[in-house]
């Protein structure tokens, strides 16, 4: 029996903060975003250009715990390892990385190459 991944869920501050990186920096496909009014919240998924299943669900954090989780999900561990064109990611990361003032991947690739 083959299985597939379908969703992985990242705690986020705020939806439409998180659709600003996911769709408007990474251009990441916008799948669904449902209103969930008896919850106050929504059901936001986002994936890669071109993957026809999986995404990500981006979950807004419900209380402070979860809250402390927003960028570091993982413990400072990798997280999600997108395969694409370097070159379109690059321009991504940059782009990403000015508007969250970090390196940005191409400079991080160059430190590697080193």
């Amino acid at each position: 029996m083959s299985q597939v991944l379908g969703l992985v869920s990242v705690v986020v501050r705020d939806y439409d903060e998180a659709l600003s990186f996911y769709v408007g920096v990474l251009d990441f496909d916008l799948v669904e975003d449902t209103p969930i009014p008896e919850q106050s919240k929504r059901w936001v998924v986002v994936r890669p250009p071109g993957a026809h299943f999986g995404g990500i669900l981006l979950a807004r954090a419900a209380n402070e715990e979860q809250a402390s989780r927003v960028g570091n999900q993982t413990g400072g561990r990798v997280f999600l390892f997108l395969y694409t064109s370097f070159g379109r990611f690059a321009e991504a990361s940059d782009a990403a990385s000015q508007a969250h003032d970090s390196p940005s991947l191409a400079s991080r690739a160059a430190c590697m190459r080193r």
